[in-house]
This record gives structure tokens, sequence and C-alpha cells, in this order.
């Protein structure tokens, strides 16, 4: 088990008052411990724990660096640190985030601006049956972690092209991204047991995942879109 560390919390937030490279390379060295520290000890710890379950390809530490060519913000560090778990192969769907920052801490997964061709299957999908979904959704366990809708990050005012904006699963069908979250509170995510925390939110994620992995792997007639 294994929590973030009190430490890298404030080195984020005297970094969020210090964004400046002058400041970051006169401390680069304490970054670079702590940054090792959240990956080989608390990532490695949720990866091991998310594997039992799951076959996940890779973890990725997401970098510090940002990229500010097309930002109004020109400063030049993230003040959080972020992982991803992927899932192994094509026939697993889906990917499990995690952002640390002070005060904005949350995990998630789904699918995040999927594609044109899967954004399109999973609107048809819903138009031809979202019982499933919903079934999912209302899970009481899943429910008290992530609610019973997608985080509205972005959708379509009335109706997607070719959808009707009377359908009775328009809710679900005008989304652009089909992603779920969970915030923590700092206090939270400095606890012992966080790392098992993440793991216990991340495996609640399973049954959509497996669900929205037979759906883009299948066309509208249930076949497999899979070379064997």
């Amino acid at each position: 088990m294994a929590g973030v560390a009190t430490d890298l919390l404030n080195f984020l937030n005297d970094l969020k008052e210090n964004n400046n490279r002058e400041w970051f390379e006169l401390n680069k060295a304490t970054f670079k411990k702590l940054d090792n520290d959240f990956k080989t000890s608390f990532g490695a710890q949720i990866l091991e724990g998310l594997s039992k379950t799951d076959h996940i390809e890779k973890m990725k530490v997401f970098r510090i660096y940002k990229d500010v060519r097309f930002s109004k913000d020109k400063t030049p560090y993230k003040t959080n640190r972020s992982l991803s778990f992927s899932r192994d192969g094509a026939a697993l769907r889906g990917g499990y985030f995690l952002h640390v920052e002070p005060g904005n801490t949350y995990l998630g997964g789904g699918f995040f601006a999927p594609n044109p061709a899967d954004l399109l299957r999973i609107r048809k999908e819903f138009e031809m049956d979202d019982q499933e979904i919903r079934a999912i959704m209302a899970d009481k366990e899943f429910s008290e972690v992530y609610g019973s809708e997608f985080v509205p990050y972005a959708q379509v005012k009335t109706a997607p092209k070719g959808f009707s904006k009377e359908h009775p699963a328009i809710d679900l069908i005008k989304n652009k991204s089909f992603f779920f979250e969970k915030k923590f509170t700092d206090k939270e995510i400095v606890t012992a047991n966080f790392s098992n925390k993440v793991v216990h939110c991340f495996e609640l994620l399973r049954p959509y995942f497996d669900y929205m992995s037979d759906v883009l792997t299948t066309d509208l007639n249930g076949v497999s879109l899979l070379n064997d």
C-alpha cells in the first residue's frame, strides 16, 4: 500500500508559485527524486494491483514539461503529476487515468474524444439499445463512486447529425466523450491505503470496459471486426 507523498504535494504547490525555469533548475534534483518515488513506489503499487484483474500493457507517467506552442498560458511546467494505464491488445478497449494535483486530484477511465468511427459506433449502440449501459451506470457501488452519468466534457447542443433529439437515449448519444471520474481530497490521497483505493475504483470500471470492448470490436450486427 502507498499514498501520494506529502512532499510531492508541497513541491507542486511551490512550483505553482514559482513556475519558471530558474526555480525549477534549482530544485530539479528534488523533483527527480519525488517523481521517481511517485512512479516506482506509488505508481508501481497501482500497476501491480490492477494487473491482478486486468491485462495492462504499460503504465505511463506524463511529463512535467508543458507544450506551450498553442497555449495562452506560457508557464513552462505542469503543476500536477499524472499516470495512465493502457490495456493490452486490440480486444481490450478503455484506459485508466489518475491526475494528482493539490486541491484537484481525480481518477477515471473511459473514452475521451474517441475517433470519429468509434464515436459513431458508440452512439449507434446507444441508439439501438441503451439498457445495458444504463444498468452498468445504475449499479449501486459503481454509481456511489462515479455517479450515474458521463462527465460532460463536451456535448452537442441538441443531437448529432443523423440522430433524433427526441430519442430516449439522447442524453447519452449527445456526448463526445464517454468518461467517468472520481475526485479525492488532499487528505485522502496521502493516506497509506490510497493506492488500494485507486485500484478498487479502477476495478469498478471493468464491466463498462468489457461492454464497450464488445461494442467497439463488432459491427452493428454483432460480427467481430478483429482479425483472428
